[in-house]
This record gives C-alpha cells, structure tokens and sequence, in this order.
C-alpha cells in the first residue's frame, strides 16, 4: 500500500496538473511542420518546470537520478505552458533512452544575455536577453553526423517500433514558433546537454486556474486501453487508474486481442486510437465485440471526428474523444460512454 502522502503520491496528483493544457505527442508534426494554434502567457519556466518534475521522475525510472536546478530571479517569457512541457518531456524521454543502464538527468534554468561575439558564432540568433531551459544527460552521446540531423523530422536512430523521429522535431518547432531558439552540445561518451532560449519579457504572470474536481467522473470499472505510443499509453493508464478505473492496457491490436482471451474478468469499456498498426481501431473493436459482448467503446484519435468519418474509419455518431486530451476530458468521456445506454452483459 502507498501511504497517502508519500512523494509518489504527490507526484501523482502533479501529473494532474502537467496534463491540463493538453500537451500531447499527438500535434508533434504540426508542431514542426507548420503554424499551430498556441496559447501564449508570460511565463516562469520555474514554475513550469516544478509542476512538470513529477512526471519526469516517473517517465524517467528509478535507476536515473533526476535533478532541477532553478534559477531564483530568473526572468519572464511568453509561451505556451502546454508546449513547453511537451519539450521538457520529448527531451527527458531522449534523455531516458541514452542512459539505458542509468546515469543523471538535469533540468536547468538561467537567465543568460547573448552578446555579438555569441551571436557571430551561432547564426542567426538575435542580440538580446533570453530565459534560458537545459535538459543534460549523463548518456551515451552523439556523434556529428548523428547530432547535425537530429531536428530533422522522422530522423531516429531507435530500432523500429521504438520512436517516431518526430520528438526532437517537435521541441525544435516549439521553440521557433516562440521566437527563440535551440542548441544541442553532445559527443561520443560524454552525455548531451540541449539548451532552449527563449526570449526574455515584461508583464505580470498568466496562471491557469486549477483543474475541478473529478468525483463526478470516478469509477471503478475494468477499461482495455490500446494505444501504440508508449508515453501516450503510460499516461492514460496513470489518468484512468487515478479515477479508481482498472486498466488493461495493450501496445497493439494483437496484444489487446491476446489480453481479452487471458483476463477472465467483465472488461467494461475498450479505448482504442483510430490508427493503429496492423489493424485500425474499428476492425479491432468488431473483433473485440465478437468475444467481449456488449463491450462498449471509446475511439481516440490525433485526426478531427470530421476526417475520421469522412475517410470510412468510422461511423459518424461513435463515440469519439479528439487527442489531445486532459485528464478532465478524458474522465469526463469514459464516464458518459459507460453510464450510456443499456447495462454492461458478461463478457462471454
């Protein structure tokens, strides 16, 4: 049992709040590929990096050590609160990957003023006074050849099935869509350290208001959850478990399909993205319904419902939940999905 109060469980109502912008993977490629829709506030990336920290222990595991160092008068920028967490987490989960057998990872923070010297040196970066954001490692490290392609989007170097090659391409997109920009230092056995500079501003902080309360959406129902993005997947366990829910989750339509035949109890509730390999989320769930009757289920996808319907994946009216989503968002909907409708039959 966790007591009550432990760090672990303070992490997790942390997570909470991490969530609310709706910050996903999901918008990586608009993010690097073309204008996206922001929502801009004068920030303290102090305060976005402490509310962020818990979830980076987590996604960071147990044999790397994490640590945050602050800068006590660091300045103000204008950003979005959502994307600049989504960078923290694309580069702590990079990070992760190049310490497989564990090591350190820092985030930092620092007021710093590029002179022309600086500048000469690092086109085509303005003169001015930025907020500095590192994220380092103690890792594996990059040779050039690695380290000059790294923004460039689908460049990975992780075997297949393990990384998109659009994280890197996201956080650098982020970065130029708020005016500043990024560098990466990192050789061969020595670690990678990249710092984000954004620009420096005036004006009185802008805080979103705390997220509301979800009893209203808590259950205890059993919910089969398959998502094919490990960091996507881990984090709707985490919401959904949080509300009292049991998850079974599932990387695949093949592992949701083995899981169903193994757990002997009523799954209540199947969530599925749209997109999957090997077999969309609509053939999955006729297949899950075939075995698991009266079943119901809850569609996620990056796509609009618009397109979705429109390219036959599925049925205007089914039940649909856009990505990104919040944990509100999410409760909210699997909630209505369930309380919908006839009762739940054993699954048989």
């Amino acid at each position: 049992m966790v007591p009550e109060q432990t760090s672990l469980q303070r992490g997790l109502e942390q997570i909470e709040l991490a969530a609310q912008s709706g910050a996903s993977l999901t918008r990586q490629l608009l993010a690097y590929s073309r204008q996206q829709v922001l929502e801009p506030k004068i920030l303290d990336l102090n305060t976005v990096a402490t509310g962020i920290e818990s979830l980076v222990r987590r996604v960071a595991g147990e044999n790397i050590e994490y640590e945050v160092i602050l800068a006590p008068d660091l300045g103000r920028v204008r950003a979005d609160p959502g994307q600049i967490e989504q960078i923290i987490m694309n580069l702590a989960i990079n990070a992760r990957d190049a310490m497989a057998d564990g090591g350190k990872l820092i985030v930092e923070t620092s007021n710093v003023e590029i002179d022309e010297a600086y500048a000469k040196q690092h086109p085509p970066v303005p003169i001015g006074e930025y907020v500095m954001l590192s994220v380092s490692d103690t890792g594996v490290g990059m040779p050039p050849e690695i380290r000059e392609r790294i923004f460039e989007p689908f460049f990975t170097t992780k075997e297949k099935g393990k990384g998109t090659g659009l994280g890197l391409a996201t956080v650098y997109g982020i970065v130029k869509q708020s005016r500043g920009f990024v560098w990466v230092y990192s050789e061969p056995g020595l670690g990678t350290a990249f710092k984000v500079y954004l620009p420096k501003t005036e004006g009185a902080l802008q805080t979103s208001a705390r997220m509301p309360e979800l009893r209203a959406t808590k259950g205890s129902e059993t919910i089969l959850l398959v998502e094919d993005h490990p960091m996507l997947r881990e984090l709707g366990q985490i919401f959904l478990e949080r509300n009292g829910y049991t998850v079974l989750p599932a990387e695949s339509p093949a592992e949701a399909l083995n899981l169903i035949q193994r757990y002997s109890g009523t799954i209540h509730l199947l969530i599925t993205d749209v997109v999957l390999p090997g077999m969309n989320g609509r053939k999955l769930s006729e297949q899950v319904e075939t075995v698991r009757r009266g079943i119901k289920v809850l569609f996620v996808s990056g796509y609009s419902e618009d397109i979705i319907t429109h390219q036959g994946e599925l049925q205007r009216g089914t039940n649909f939940l856009p990505k990104p989503y919040t944990r509100e968002t999410l409760s909210r909907k699997v909630r209505e999905v369930l309380d919908s409708g006839g009762i739940v039959q054993p699954n048989q």
